[in-house]
């Protein structure tokens, strides 16, 4: 039996630690022996370095409008597409997204293209339906001041009525 107020004499009991065995020794390959690359060194509290990523500054509120967003260009574009059709239409709203963009202060390229295209296709309209025809009447009225008032057939074959 020990006694508590008498120490050992073991290492053990002293608070020693018994010495780990010796890692087993590299085997040879070839010629050369191949040892590891060491294990990188950390400390047990130390955090392994982290740098945060660097962001571009967020960029400046101009008032709502951005580069690609233009007040009154998807208006123009329609205006072009309705002043080939219904050109007074097209007029109309050609104005009306111009003056959206302008008080944006931005250019409205489609917007001033339909309101040009718009008069010229009016331009054409005007003289198909309504100069041709009067020019058409007036020589009407040329023949029929010659022929006089009745049912008169021309040299070409047409019938005209003059009253």
């Amino acid at each position: 039996m020990t006694d508590p107020n008498t120490p050992d004499a073991t290492p053990a009991s002293q608070g020693a630690q018994p010495t780990p065995p010796a890692p087993p020794a590299q085997p040879a390959y070839g010629e050369y022996a191949q040892t590891p690359p060491a294990a990188p060194a950390y400390s047990q509290n130390a955090a392994p370095a982290y740098s945060a990523p660097a962001y571009n500054a967020a960029p400046a509120y101009n008032g709502g409008t951005t580069k690609g967003t233009v007040p009154g260009k998807t208006l123009g574009i329609v205006a072009v597409i309705v002043s080939i059709f219904f050109s007074l239409i097209g007029i109309i709203l050609g104005f009306v997204a111009r003056s959206q963009s302008k008080k944006a202060g931005a250019k409205n390229g489609p917007a001033t293209a339909a309101i040009v295209i718009g008069f010229i296709v009016l331009a054409i309209q005007l003289v198909l339906f309504v100069v041709l025809p009067l020019a058409g009447i007036g020589a009407l009225a040329g023949v029929c001041n010659d022929l006089g008032p009745g049912v008169h057939e021309l040299d070409n074959g047409t019938t005209v009525t003059c009253g």
